[in-house]
């Protein structure tokens, strides 16, 4: 499908109907006003015979070699004048009228008067061939100048479609990895919105690049170090010489691959809920899915002898991405039984609010100091002097899956002054 193919033909095939109408139609009109100029000729030279005296015999008629014929009948029907030699035409009543005589056809005029009837006539064919030489003097620049208005909308609908043309060719002469912006100055206002929405696009895929260059930078410079020192335990387990030390060896071993298996947990998990990946929306209940992570997190949180509670579970819908909106939940609720010490409590609510759906996760840990609560998000941030095991990955992902979904995410302290208390704010749906 090429629109300038479809433009070309559309416009030529136009522009040849309206010329052989025209043409058609225009031939018509001046033939008709051809044959009237010839019968007004024919009534104007009867009219100019009135007051003249024509006593010339027909018999004594000479050829004169005119196309008109001139009859001139006394008031008792006798032919009293013919111009030209030859059978007369017959006498006809006043008025136009048309004959034929010995093959030929005649347009005749009678001029009837009170002593005689004048008559002026014309060959048919006469009348016909002058008419059509008019009418093609007429139409030959008409026809002539249908290629020209055919080149000329050749060359502008070229001309036309040039920032189209253009466009594509500063896109193919392009390296696979310039994302630049295409040039968007002097462009039709029918071509400018195509130009914006491919810039916006090239911006959108340049930010993806870099983040995503910024996080396999970072996820090298984070796996070197569990990696490392699963190297440097494997090589402890080696040098093991008792059955104490094989057993703590492989202790420290299995911690070492059980906090590398989180990070590439989270890392594959922040990878995944990359903003251009949730396009797929559904309606998510936020009380459900926090009453689901609560069950899953359960053990965790017996294992740490923390109690997980769900104090206010009422109906709250959103628009999201289920499984964005799940590891969002999941980290904030995993965050909060990790930094509670033994003995303290989480509490996780859900519920709508002013058309908004809220999650709110409250712990009894150390909480966030107020100065650092901006960089939290931070990919692979950690609070200086945290001695819990994490990625520094599960806020960031929180932030990510937050972002895309259009919520806010507000800090406080829990109830008691203590704690910390996250608050997520999305619009209903």
């Amino acid at each position: 499908m090429s629109i300038r193919r479809h433009l070309l033909l559309a416009l030529l095939g136009a522009l040849l109907a309206t010329g052989v109408a025209a043409s058609g139609a225009t031939w018509l009109a001046v033939r008709a006003a051809a044959n009237e100029l010839f019968d007004y000729h024919l009534e104007q030279m009867a009219l100019s015979l009135v007051d003249r005296t024509l006593a010339t015999p027909a018999q004594a008629a000479v050829p004169l070699g005119q196309d008109y014929v001139v009859q001139v009948w006394d008031a008792t029907g006798v032919l009293v004048y013919i111009s030209k030699s030859g059978a007369p035409l017959p006498l006809r009543a006043a008025g136009f009228s048309s004959v034929s005589l010995d093959g030929d056809d005649w347009r005749l005029f009678t001029l009837q008067t009170a002593d005689r009837a004048i008559q002026v006539a014309a060959p048919a064919k006469l009348r016909s061939v002058r008419a059509t030489a008019m009418a093609l003097r007429i139409l030959l620049p008409i026809l002539a100048s249908i290629p020209l208005f055919g080149a000329l909308i050749w060359l502008i609908v070229g001309r036309g479609l040039r920032p189209l043309t253009d466009i594509a060719g500063a896109i193919g002469r392009r390296e696979p990895a310039s994302l630049e912006p295409l040039p968007a100055e002097r462009l039709p206002d029918e071509v400018a919105p195509m130009v914006t929405e491919l810039n916006a696009l090239l911006d959108r895929l340049r930010e993806a690049l870099e983040r995503q260059k910024r996080f396999t930078a970072d996820a090298a410079h984070e796996l070197r170090s569990p990696l490392t020192a699963l190297q440097v335990q494997l090589d402890r387990l080696a040098r093991a010489r008792s059955a104490e030390e094989t057993r703590e060896a492989l202790d420290a071993l299995r911690a070492g691959m059980k906090r590398a298996a989180r990070l590439v947990e989270q890392m594959l998990t922040m990878a995944r809920l990359e903003p251009q990946a949730q396009a797929a929306r559904a309606p998510v209940a936020l009380d459900e899915l926090a009453a689901e992570v609560a069950g899953e997190l359960e053990p965790l949180a017996e294992a740490g002898r923390v109690e997980l509670r769900l104090e206010r579970l009422e109906r709250a819908m959103l628009e999201g991405e289920p499984q964005g909106v799940h590891a969002l939940v999941r980290n904030l609720v995993d965050n909060a039984i990790r930094y509670t010490p033994a003995g303290g409590a989480v509490r996780l609510a859900a519920f709508s609010e002013r058309a908004s759906a809220l999650l709110v996760v409250e712990d009894t840990g150390p909480g966030i100091p107020a100065a650092e609560r901006a960089r939290v998000f931070d990919r692979f941030f950690r609070l200086p002097g945290s001695s819990v095991e994490g990625s520094g990955l599960g806020l960031a992902i929180v932030r990510q899956v937050a972002d895309a979904h259009g919520a806010a995410i507000e800090f406080g302290e829990e109830g008691g002054g203590t704690g910390l208390r996250v608050t997520v704010r999305f619009p209903a749906s």
